[in-house]
């Protein structure tokens, strides 16, 4: 049985979360079989992974846990410029490689022309806007996404908020009200499901503040969790959270309950599966499928969505049967994620780490 340690637990100051690294790794690829399967089958009653969106809820809890372990005691030593700095190295790069991918597919789509409906401005003004993070809903024939060339990136965009607010703010405020800041994101995510019907929101320029929302949540109760060392130290491993974690994707989705059943997700269980995650062991012979998944996660996630615009504009110039897209998809993620892997080790490794040396002589 698992035991919630009931005084701060002591944490190895260079302990690494191997097994959080892993359920980011399944949360990521369960968001790009969610994207095809959007396309695929559009009635989310008939997709099997149809809750992949609450994915991003548990992507910035875990940041806020994890920035919080990494900086709390040392965003004052290093300074808040030199924070701004690391996290713009860690983040930034794939957000560039992201949108050059995204410009690239948008103008080179076989099955689509698209593109010719935009001026040569209106495309610098979309590139522009997603290398800078600056929303800029343009495509209205796509869904109004705030980041059309690349849609994942609104996540980051909000991310990016959230840093900046707890590098000013957060690393300041004492426990007591980061609970009442946590409370008071509890219930403004429970209006925003109630309101939308879901928490699948803050990706397009209709449900922009829906994002705010979510992360405002999230990362607080991230942050949270790491400062009240709720770890819950248990003998479960990598396979067994990553079937807890799961497990919330494959809830079938009800419109009637929704959005209930998102809430509870968002405000209860990925705390918990987090906290849980963090005491799990970690088996020796599932230490590289973690440190795997971990490592292509955030690539994956920024760079598979302007091949689902290709996806897409096949599906619908040649209708493909459910037939074909059920050997399609399978293949598509798989390739995604060996593209994942290779942008990861021969562009944004070695970018990450020529910058880091830059700003060290700097």
């Amino acid at each position: 049985m698992p035991v919630i340690a009931t005084t701060p637990v002591p944490l190895k100051s260079k302990q690494h979360f191997q097994i959080l690294d892993g359920l980011r790794g399944v949360a990521a690829i369960a968001v790009v079989i969610f994207h095809f399967m959007e396309f695929a089958v559009p009635d989310y009653k008939d997709n099997f992974i149809a809750h992949s969106y609450l994915a991003v809820d548990f992507f910035f809890c875990l940041s806020g846990f994890v920035i919080e372990y990494a900086y709390d005691a040392k965003i004052k030593s290093i300074g808040t410029l030199q924070f701004f700095k690391l996290r713009l190295i860690r983040l930034h790069p794939l957000v560039i490689i992201g949108s050059v991918l995204g410009l690239l597919t948008f103008l080179f789509d076989p099955f689509s022309d698209l593109y010719a409906a935009y001026t040569a401005g209106k495309l610098y003004l979309m590139f522009l806007a997603s290398c800078l993070l600056i929303p800029f809903p343009a495509v209205h024939e796509r869904y109004f996404n705030l980041f059309h060339l690349n849609p994942p990136t609104w996540s980051l965009f909000w991310e990016y908020i959230a840093n900046i607010f707890y590098a000013f703010v957060l690393v300041k405020i004492r426990n007591k009200v980061l609970w009442v800041l946590v409370v008071i994101g509890a219930v403004a995510l429970g209006f925003e499901s109630a309101h939308s019907g879901y928490l699948g929101v803050g990706w397009g320029g209709e449900n922009v503040w829906g994002g705010g929302i979510r992360v405002f949540y999230s990362f607080l109760a991230g942050i949270l969790v790491y400062r009240s060392r709720y770890i819950i130290k248990s003998r479960l491993g990598f396979i067994a959270m990553g079937i807890l974690l799961a497990i919330v994707f494959l809830i079938p989705f009800a419109e009637k309950t929704n959005w209930i059943t998102d809430p509870v997700v968002v405000i209860f269980y990925f705390p918990f599966l987090i906290a849980l995650g963090a005491g799990a062991q970690l088996n020796p012979k599932r230490n590289n499928i973690c440190k795997f998944l971990g490592d292509i996660s955030y690539p994956l996630y920024m760079v598979h969505y302007p091949f689902l615009w290709v996806f897409l504009s096949y599906v619908e110039a040649k209708k493909p049967t459910i037939g074909n897209m059920e050997i399609i998809i399978p293949i598509a993620v798989i390739l995604l994620t060996g593209l994942a892997y290779v942008i990861l080790r021969f562009v944004d490794v070695p970018v990450r780490k020529y910058l880091t040396g830059w700003v060290k002589k700097g």
